[in-house]
């Protein structure tokens, strides 16, 4: 399965835009938190998501495109896709 890091800028928001667009990230399949090896959930920074399945990386961009559109009408969007990843800093998720 492919894993990836997906970054949203929603142009011009509020905090409360934020949070409309975490709903809808989490509507199309995206998670706010990522695994380590050792099976333990983290919390990624603000605006930052995990999709992890059999996708390939433009359709991983078109569901955050149309997550972040309900939202915004300017965005900026990074797709990431990776074989491995690895972190520190990150909070346990709780």
């Amino acid at each position: 399965m492919a894993m990836f890091t997906v970054r949203v800028e929603l142009h011009g928001a509020t905090g409360s835009d934020y949070a409309s667009l975490h709903q809808n990230m989490k509507q199309f399949g995206f998670t706010d938190t990522i695994v380590s090896d050792e099976g333990k959930t983290y919390q990624l920074p603000p605006a930052e998501y995990n999709a992890v399945g059999s996708f390939t990386k433009e359709q991983v961009l078109d569901a955050a495109k149309a997550a972040a559109a309900r939202v915004k009408p300017y965005y900026a969007i990074l797709v990431s896709e990776s074989s491995a990843r690895i972190w520190t800093g990150l909070a346990v998720a709780t």
